[in-house]
């Protein structure tokens, strides 16, 4: 089976040409922008957009809202490289099951496709999203009853971690949960890499 390979971001998105081998240029890469939908300010999203653009990537938006599996299936048919915006982890994580993006993106994964996970891309492939229940607003996924991640790695990804402002939100997070689960804060400049049950911090600053 192949091994699969993920790179979870927390902003900076430096370490991506490294981490998706051979040439950049023209690869299809898609772009999914959902867990920014409850926002109103976008920009960041843009951002990220316009960075993978400008490595050479053909970038393709793929939103996940009213899709299911079949169209998911069909839209992915050529992607080469999968990437999973920021934005809120709840509301991903209820597109991303009620798509059945889930069944798909393990397809991708088991075919030899690396996922790129930007924040809240980051936290959705976790066992569990309950640590970033004061990080984000569950409110925004009203259909969302269970928090379960998709368990596709065995720690939780917590990004932007060392502004000063939102230290003591973070100390307490991992207070709370660091007998429950395993969890990795990451700085802005910071990324996890992931190969099949192996995974590393590294630098990932632009």
């Amino acid at each position: 089976m192949t091994t699969r390979r993920m790179l979870l971001v927390s902003l900076g998105l430096g370490r991506v040409p490294e981490f998706v081998s051979g040439e950049i240029k023209g690869k299809v890469l898609a772009f999914v922008p959902t867990a920014a939908t409850p926002y109103e300010d976008r920009s960041f999203v843009e951002r990220d957009r316009i960075a993978l653009a400008g490595m050479g990537f053909d970038v393709r938006d793929v939103p996940l809202e009213g899709k299911n599996v079949e169209t998911l299936r069909d839209e992915l048919a050529e992607v080469e490289v999968l990437f999973v915006a920021g934005g809120n982890s709840f509301y991903l994580l209820q597109e991303v099951k009620s798509s059945g993006f889930d069944v798909v993106l393990e397809e991708l994964l088991d075919r030899g496709v690396p996922y790129i996970g930007a924040s809240a891309g980051a936290i959705l492939v976790g066992p569990d999203l309950r640590p970033v229940t004061t990080l984000d607003d569950p409110g925004a996924a009203s259909a969302l009853n269970d928090m379960t991640g998709l368990g596709l790695v065995n720690f939780v990804t917590l990004p932007h971690y060392g502004v000063e402002n939102y230290l003591p939100e973070y100390h307490s997070i991992i207070k709370r949960y660091q007998d429950e689960l395993d969890l990795i804060p990451l700085r802005n400049d910071q990324a996890v890499d992931v190969t099949g049950s192996e995974h590393a911090v590294v630098d990932s600053a632009e």
